[in-house]
């Protein structure tokens, strides 16, 4: 295995000594709650007749006399999201392939799985970032019946997989297995899609044609197969060893897909505490993890959530992961695929390409990630260079990855990279701090320097626009939009808007204390400004025609307005009301007041 790259092993270095604390009293934690026998042998006849009472007969056998593993599956199914629609079937699937290895699984809780892409531009959407936290509660309370020896966690969208990972880890104890379910087939052009889409804007397609689009692009189950944070999420745990080795872009009705989903529950059911081959999740997940996870996001132009996600699933368990260690390795991590937004393929070519085995085998060759990082497979991440298919007589083998990438559009060898770095940068200055996310930004725009207009929704983006206010240089402030005004939506009804401004010429950028995930696209885009308006941040003394600059090539982000002067000035403070009620929002008011900031993940724990 080659050494490991001298600038990856520094800020692991940095990682552990700045986690050692936190990181210890986390494993002393989860090391104190490891228990000799099946866990639910500490419940009272009680406690263990009502845990049993729903079952068949030879579960309930089992589960009362036995010695053998309990599983537990913690579902996000719904029938609503297309990525989650499959899972309808799994838990009857992994209960039989339990009993045909001489354990025992049981449904331990679903979490609710809401899609971002209904709640979009919608009031509902000020709930997504919050049902991150939400879902990690709802894991620990169905994890709490104490019933289980490890879990299988059965998510994938945005938010879901890190609130899943997060609740796993406040039961580090226990083993973990993620099983995807894999990604819808390739549906029109994302080109043809983004045209449409920048055309309505323009008022030069109706809404019957971009209904049409879109519902071509979005036509069956399985994951949505542009790369935004519910890709992002797959690439992240395969890469983080916490599923099976190519498994994360394998469709729905493949084959292989049940049988991928087989092998998921014998190897939650190896890794028990009743044999020898423990290996909880909190145990098995180091700061080699989830180095390895901002590498993976920076050589793929992953979703910018994970600047925050990725912060809060380090904290979970105890490693104290910063955005200064994303700007770091992005410096020296190459762009080796382009996935929409970050080009016009999709994950389905990504994976034709050769997908994450040969991404991984191309990282580790330059010492680009801990080969020694632990998996769930038993061996070690070095061994993720291979790929599942079936033989003939339908039994599970592995091949290694092509030596060639099958599309170099889509996926390149690290000796011919898209980018020489990972195009996710740390922006600081009178602003506060931003990241910036340039893997598609046209070089030419990586520099922005303009008059700001101010809005205080993005709603008033598109109205501007349609009054002919736009037609010009500008930047946008777009502001009040952090976790602690309204939850911290998506912003993603100006990418078309922006996109269109730009296409015409105009230098356009926006600044941001909300979220744009990765659909920011060509956009130059300074995106969780810190500290957020409502918290006082800087970004809320900005006027309209103040002069700023978006500098991404150096990392800055500033007001280049007097410094006394803006000192001085009065934070503006808009009526919020209306986030405050309203499509369930006045249920989340105590999630708003108790947000951290997005640079240390959004949390509210």
């Amino acid at each position: 295995m080659p050494v490991i790259h001298p600038v990856v092993a520094e800020v692991t270095a940095r990682l552990r000594e700045r986690s050692k604390t936190s990181r210890q009293n986390y494993l002393d934690r989860i090391r104190a709650a490891r228990r000799s026998g099946p866990n639910r042998a500490t419940l009272s006849c009680g406690n263990l007749a009502h845990a049993f009472a729903a079952c068949g007969a030879s579960d309930k056998h089992a589960l009362r006399e036995g010695p053998a593993a309990n599983l537990a599956i913690v579902t996000a199914y719904n029938d609503m999201l297309s990525a989650h629609e499959p899972y309808q079937h799994y838990p009857s699937q992994i209960r039989q392939t339990a009993r045909e290895l001489g354990v025992t699984a049981q449904v331990a809780g679903g979490v609710p799985a809401m899609c971002d892409g209904v709640t979009q531009g919608q009031d509902g959407m000020q709930l997504s970032l919050f049902s991150r936290d939400l879902i990690a509660m709802t894991t620990a309370v169905a994890l709490s019946h104490d019933m289980f020896d490890a879990a299988l966690y059965l998510g994938i969208c945005d938010k879901i997989v890190p609130g899943l990972l997060i609740g796993a880890l406040s039961f580090g104890h226990l083993p973990a297995v993620f099983v995807p379910a894999g990604p819808m087939p390739s549906g029109i052009s994302n080109e043809e899609k983004s045209k449409v889409r920048q055309d309505y804007a323009a008022g030069k397609a109706s809404r019957e044609e971009l209904l049409a689009a879109e519902a071509a692009s979005y036509h069956s189950a399985g994951t949505c197969t542009f790369y935004g944070t519910a890709n992002s999420n797959q690439m992240l745990m395969e890469i983080m060893g916490l599923q099976l080795p190519g498994s994360s872009f394998v469709a729905p009705h493949d084959p292989l897909r049940k049988v991928l989903t087989d092998e998921a529950v014998a190897r939650a059911a190896a890794m028990t505490a009743l044999g020898d081959d423990w290996l909880p999740v909190g145990e098995m997940l180091d700061e080699r993890s989830f180095v390895n996870a901002v590498i993976g996001l920076h050589a793929t132009g992953g979703s910018t959530n994970h600047l925050m996600h990725l912060v809060a699933m380090a904290r979970a368990a105890g490693i104290a992961l910063s955005w200064d260690d994303f700007d770091a390795l992005s410096a020296v991590v190459p762009l080796l695929a382009r996935i929409y937004p970050n080009g016009y393929a999709d994950v389905n070519q990504f994976q034709a390409a050769g997908g994450m085995a040969f991404l991984i085998r191309e990282l580790l060759s330059q010492g680009l990630l801990h080969g020694d990082a632990r998996t769930i497979t038993g061996e070690l991440l070095s061994g993720y260079v291979k790929c599942p298919e079936l033989d003939a007589q339908g039994q599970l083998h592995w091949r290694e990855v092509a030596a060639e990438s099958g599309n170099r559009g889509v996926l390149r060898a690290i000796s011919e990279p898209f980018r020489s770095n990972g195009g996710v940068r740390l922006l600081a200055g009178n602003l506060g701090r931003a990241v910036i996310k340039i893997s598609a930004v046209p070089d030419d725009r990586h520099v922005i320097e303009a008059p700001a207009l101010v809005f205080n929704h993005q709603d008033e983006v598109k109205t501007a626009f349609d009054h002919g206010k736009l037609n010009r240089d500008f930047i946008a402030v777009v502001r009040y939009q952090g976790p602690q005004a309204n939850g911290m939506p998506e912003l993603h009804k100006l990418t078309p808007t922006l996109s269109l401004l730009q296409d015409r010429g105009h230098r356009v950028a926006l600044v941001t204390d909300g979220r744009m995930s990765g659909a920011s696209g060509r956009i130059p885009a300074a995106i969780h400004v810190t500290p957020e308006a409502l918290d006082g941040g800087a970004i809320g003394r900005l006027r309209d025609g103040d002069l700023l600059r978006l500098d991404a090539a150096s990392g800055r982000l500033e007001a280049l307005v007097d410094a006394a002067e803006f000192a001085a000035r009065e934070i503006v403070h808009p009526d919020l009301s209306a986030n405050q009620s309203g499509m369930g929002r006045e249920l989340f008011g105590l999630f708003r007041r108790n947000a951290g900031s997005a640079d240390l993940g959004a949390g509210v724990f």
